[in-house]
């Protein structure tokens, strides 16, 4: 349970995936009100980064639950200078907007939490991570049963083959996964994107389309050494 603070304005970080629409579920759930939707995406390609869905999606998500939406756009690959300054800018805007916490669907990535808390300290804003260390298997379950839907659009060729596209994420999808593969892919093994949920005014009507393999250049050993399969996604 999330504790009792009154009614705080929050700015959930939305990636399009599952994650982030559990983190909203539970945070509607205690006494935080999220009053903003943030989300990073690719300036080249009008897709949110890693996930690789397309702008208009995105903004069909938005509107369906009903709250604004924040758009950063960087170069698909941003030196991580730029992306702090970009997202100090952003957040400096929204504390001033009356917006005092920042929410995120982050699950054990110790050193990503950090960073994250040392870019709040710069503007004065808390952290909030409702699904932080919760046992990952459960919450594939949580998603199913608050009847959140959310399909694989993107996958990490190291860890799973292109035939985990598409696939419904729910209990059914526990039992096909390798065992070296984190049930809600917190490595990034996979990503995903949400169609309905109860939140949702409607589901978005979607059809799914071509498969495209992409390659990274990184150090070798970084977990960015590899490929990925994007699932390309469209409205019906």
């Amino acid at each position: 349970m999330l504790r009792n603070v009154g009614e705080i304005k929050v700015v959930l970080n939305w990636s399009s995936g599952k994650d982030a629409a559990l983190a909203y579920h539970m945070l509607k759930e205690g006494d935080y009100k999220v009053v903003q939707l943030l989300t990073t995406l690719s300036e080249e390609h009008d897709r949110v980064f890693m996930h690789g869905v397309r702008e208009k999606l995105l903004d069909m998500q938005a509107e369906r639950m009903s709250l604004p939406l924040l758009k950063v756009k960087l170069p698909a690959s941003p030196v991580d200078d730029l992306y702090r300054q970009a997202m100090l800018s952003n957040l400096t805007r929204l504390k001033e907007q009356g917006i005092a916490a920042a929410a995120y669907g982050d699950i054990f990535l110790e050193d990503l939490k950090v960073y994250r808390e040392q870019q709040l300290a710069q503007v004065e804003m808390e952290g909030i991570f409702p699904l932080w260390k919760r046992d990952t298997r459960e919450l594939v379950k949580l998603v199913e049963d608050a009847g959140i839907e959310a399909i694989i659009v993107c996958v990490n060729e190291k860890y799973l083959g292109k035939e985990f596209l598409g696939m419904k994420i729910g209990r059914d999808f526990l039992d096909k996964l390798p065992k070296n593969v984190d049930p809600c892919g917190e490595k990034g093994e996979f990503h995903t994107f949400v169609h309905n949920a109860p939140y949702f005014s409607s589901p978005i009507p979607i059809v799914t389309g071509d498969i495209v393999h992409k390659t990274y250049k990184a150090p070798e050993g970084s977990m960015w050494d590899t490929g990925f399969y994007f699932l390309d996604v469209d409205i019906m």
